[in-house]
């Protein structure tokens, strides 16, 4: 069967849809972007525009609400808000809560959940990262323990983002303890479990990080005290959470790869339009100058070949493939595309010469956003621990 790049009708009609629905709001953007920085919350009639025009059901089946659209569309509705200079925000994370609740979930779980996030009326984040374990997911401690029909948490997690207005988080937490796995003879990478967690709910304590870059969403360290959760609530089967995770993960790596995309193509559109008309020496663009075309002209390159690349990874999730070739898509995807984007910016600035440093182009707020996806959610380095080992069949290093 013959390779089709061609993105079917109802992808582009998603880019289109997206774009229309952004436009009404372009003249007031700079208001927006200025409220939504001064109060930290994600503007509520952008989010509900959102589900409106069906970002957040595109993981969602059709019986319980959603259009079904999959990851690819979804990838291309985040590079459209992206590349308009607005934010996905709570999009990213809700996309990977949903995906492991379609994967993994009971069915009374599906019917509870689904519908509403479909709908735009319940929004979810993801919590997984903590003070002792950061990169090195499989050293968690936030421990659940079983007690009748309840499971009881305690822990911490640190950086997470947008837990102050969702109305349900997905915990990673360990039902088996490191200490107990060393007993037992068993790898790290079992005992986790994940829960579905109501962020109203008693013995959790925020309390907010500052973090500059994240313009929408508070990033929170969590502690908890006795949580109670229900054991309906468990999402997937108790200590095998190992896979369901990956089913977060790998979406949340190709959505960041998405975002990164819609900024690079921003920046490098911002200078081309700028190199062709700006004039130093006699009458001539300075794009006429290989000093400046040349960086642009790689740019552009980098860019077809990210592209291509986040499409086959949101390609293989949307196809149901063995979620650790997911990953590796995924990786290369976020990896190549957080580089990028940091490039594409950069050669934008150098390019607008000082005026790529004022505000009102907006330059140095898009290099911040996009260096903060060099480092998130997961680092180069570690991108390339894991090509390296698991593509390439290398020892490991760590």
């Amino acid at each position: 069967m013959p390779l089709d790049f061609e993105l079917s009708d109802e992808q582009k009609l998603v880019r289109t849809a997206v774009k229309t629905m952004l436009a009404k709001y372009l003249p007031r953007q700079k208001e927006i972007l200025a409220q939504s920085r001064a109060e930290k919350r994600f503007p509520e009639e952008l989010w509900q525009e959102y589900a409106n025009v069906g970002l957040t059901g595109c993981l969602v089946p059709e019986k319980y609400g959603g259009n079904n659209m999959g990851l690819v569309a979804l990838a291309l509705g985040f590079e459209e808000v992206t590349y308009s200079g607005f934010s996905p925000g709570l999009l990213l994370v809700i996309a990977m809560d949903t995906a492991c609740i379609v994967r993994n979930g009971t069915e009374e779980q599906k019917q509870r959940f689904l519908p509403k996030i479909a709908d735009g009326s319940w929004k979810l984040c993801f919590a997984v990262t903590e003070p002792n374990a950061g990169t090195n997911t499989f050293n968690i401690e936030t421990a659940a323990k079983r007690d009748g029909d309840s499971y009881i948490l305690n822990g911490q997690k640190t950086f997470i983002s947008g837990v102050d207005s969702a109305d349900y988080m997905l915990v990673v937490a360990r039902t088996t303890s490191l200490e107990e796995l060393k007993e037992q003879g068993k790898p790290k990478s079992f005992g986790m479990s994940l829960f579905l967690v109501d962020t109203k709910s008693k013995g959790i304590e925020m309390h907010d990080i500052a973090i500059p870059l994240s313009e929408e969403l508070n990033q929170f360290q969590l502690f908890f005290d006795d949580l109670q959760v229900p054991a309906d609530n468990l999402v997937g089967e108790e200590d095998n959470g190992i896979m369901a995770m990956f089913n977060s993960l790998n979406p949340e790596r190709i959505l960041a790869a998405a975002i990164c995309i819609g900024m690079a193509e921003s920046a490098l559109n911002k200078a081309v339009a700028y190199a062709g008309e700006r004039r130093v020496f006699k009458d001539t663009p300075i794009g006429a100058y290989q000093s400046i075309a040349h960086p642009l002209a790689e740019v552009k390159i980098a860019l077809e070949a990210a592209r291509l690349m986040t499409y086959k990874a949101a390609w293989a999730f949307d196809n149901g493939h063995n979620p650790l070739e997911v990953g590796s898509y995924a990786n290369m995807a976020k990896f190549m595309a957080a580089d990028l984007a940091v490039k594409a910016i950069d050669h934008a600035i150098e390019t607008h010469g000082g005026l790529g440093f004022t505000e009102e182009v907006g330059l140095i707020s898009q290099w911040s956003g996009a260096r903060l996806f060099k480092t998130a959610p997961v680092s180069r380095e570690m991108i390339l621990n894991y090509v390296a080992e698991q593509n390439l069949g290398l020892p490991k290093s760590y």
